[in-house]
């Protein structure tokens, strides 16, 4: 069982940045893949970002703006991101998957955090 807290959500003016972290539970923490997701009001959750060891994927309205990482010693994984846009306002969620690859599903998360609201004023 893991346990996943975001936090690092707020208001930003278009452009600005905003780091979010995502505090994990258990001693296992390095043999999953972690994602970040986002949800708009009125839509469906959407992949944002994924890491496992070494190996990243981000979507394509992300790329070049938004950087995962991860820190195993902390349990913690983060999602910087730059340049925001209005459109990147939604609840962001990190996830959990005991996938050996890099997933980008919903499906193939097992685990999820409660969210942090992320909003990008114009």
């Amino acid at each position: 069982q893991v346990q996943l807290v975001e936090s690092g959500g707020g208001l930003v003016q278009v452009g600005g940045s905003l780091r979010l972290s995502c505090a994990a539970s258990g001693r296992t923490f390095n043999y999953y893949t972690m994602g970040w997701f986002r949800q708009a009001p009125g839509k469906g959750r959407e992949f944002v970002a994924a890491i496992r060891d070494g190996s990243t994927r981000y979507a394509d309205s992300v790329k070049g703006r938004f950087t995962i990482s991860r820190d195993n010693a902390k349990n913690t994984v983060y999602l910087q991101m730059n340049s925001l846009k209005p459109e990147d306002t939604a609840v962001y969620y990190c996830a959990a998957s005991r996938n050996i690859i890099v997933v980008v599903e919903t499906d193939d998360y097992d685990y999820w955090g409660q969210g942090t609201q992320v909003t990008v004023s114009s």
